[in-house]
């Protein structure tokens, strides 16, 4: 017998980062789908399904929320999220890939980043007072133990009681 050599990639971890108001778009669409300013449209092609997206939310500096992809990127202009630069209003997020909810926090129950960002590697290379420049940009692929450490803060804040239950 042989081994199976077509086995497909080990999924691979993306970071997006977004401002609230896209994120609830993106909530308001039951996490269905996830686009991508123009300039990314590498990064979207190389998305496969399997892979997982974790939203890292400017201006709060916290994450929010997993999914995985479930379908192949594609190109659409209907307009769902909106640039907070006003020289790029007319951005549409046109490269997408379909997603399904894996663990998403409301609100109140964002993990704060700058915990978790001391301990990964992903940060490590920006100064520690700096660590939010690591968080620049709308698409980034994460390494495996930062995702998952990510990933698991997510998780374990979603099955944490809310204050007061």
């Amino acid at each position: 017998m042989s081994a199976d050599t077509t086995s497909s990639p080990a999924p691979q971890h993306w970071l997006i980062v977004s401002g609230i108001d896209n994120f609830r778009a993106s909530k308001a669409l039951g996490f269905t789908v996830q686009g991508m300013k123009s300039r990314h449209r590498r990064k979207a092609e190389k998305m496969q399904v399997g892979d997982r997206i974790t939203y890292y939310i400017t201006g709060i500096k916290a994450f929010a929320a997993t999914v995985r992809i479930t379908g192949p990127s594609f190109e659409s202009h209907e307009p769902i999220w909106k640039s907070k630069d006003p020289k790029r209003d007319a951005e549409d997020y046109p490269w997408r890939v379909p997603v399904e909810a894996e663990t998403i926090l409301e609100e109140d129950d964002f993990v704060p980043a700058e915990p978790l960002a001391r301990q990964m590697a992903y940060v490590a290379r920006y100064p520690a007072a700096n660590w939010t420049l690591a968080f620049q940009g709308n698409v980034h692929l994460l390494p495996d133990a930062d995702a998952e450490l990510v990933r698991e803060a997510v998780r374990e804040a979603a099955s944490s009681p809310a204050v007061g239950d």
